[in-house]
C-alpha cells in the first residue's frame, strides 16, 4: 500500500479570513464574492475564535430586518468553539471524522492558530488519487 498523505498535505493555505469586530454585512458580502460557504475568523494573533457560515449571515440579516438595524459584528453570529482537525491528522482518520460529522469543512490548526481548512472534497480529491495508484485500484 502507498503512503497516504495527511491533512497538512491537502489543505487549502489560501484562506478568506474574518475578523471578530468585522461589520456582518462586509462578511456577507465576502462570502457571496467568493461564492464560499463560511468562512474562518481570527483574532489579531492569528488564533482562530470561530467560523462564520452561511446560515450565520442568514440569522444576522432576519435579526436586521426584524430590528431594522443592520449594525453588528461578525462576533454576533459567528459560531464559537469551532471543531478543528489537526494537520498531523492521516487521511482515513480525517475521512472517519466527516463520517461522523456534519460539517463539510474544517479548520486547520496548530497549537491554536489557523494553518489551513480541509473539506471533504479534498480528502474525497486525495483519497481517490491514492486508490488510482494501488496496482488494480484504477
Amino acid at each position: 500500500m502507498t503512503h497516504l498523505p495527511c491533512i497538512a498535505d491537502i489543505m487549502a493555505r489560501k484562506l478568506i479570513v474574518l475578523t471578530p469586530e468585522m461589520d456582518i454585512l462586509r462578511a456577507m458580502s465576502l462570502l457571496l464574492e467568493h461564492g464560499i460557504s463560511g468562512a474562518c475568523v481570527v483574532d489579531d494573533k492569528g488564533a482562530l475564535v470561530g467560523v462564520l457560515s452561511k446560515k450565520d449571515c442568514l440569522r444576522a440579516a432576519l435579526h436586521a430586518a426584524y430590528h431594522q438595524s443592520p449594525g453588528a459584528s461578525v462576533a454576533e453570529f459567528m459560531s464559537r468553539d469551532p471543531e478543528t482537525i489537526d494537520g498531523s491528522m492521516d487521511l482515513l482518520a480525517a475521512a472517519e471524522r466527516f463520517l461522523g460529522s456534519e460539517y463539510r469543512r474544517f479548520p486547520v490548526t496548530e497549537a491554536g492558530r489557523l494553518v489551513g481548512q480541509v473539506s471533504r472534497a479534498d480528502v474525497l480529491r486525495a483519497l481517490a488519487e491514492n486508490w488510482s495508484a494501488i496496482p488494480g485500484g484504477g
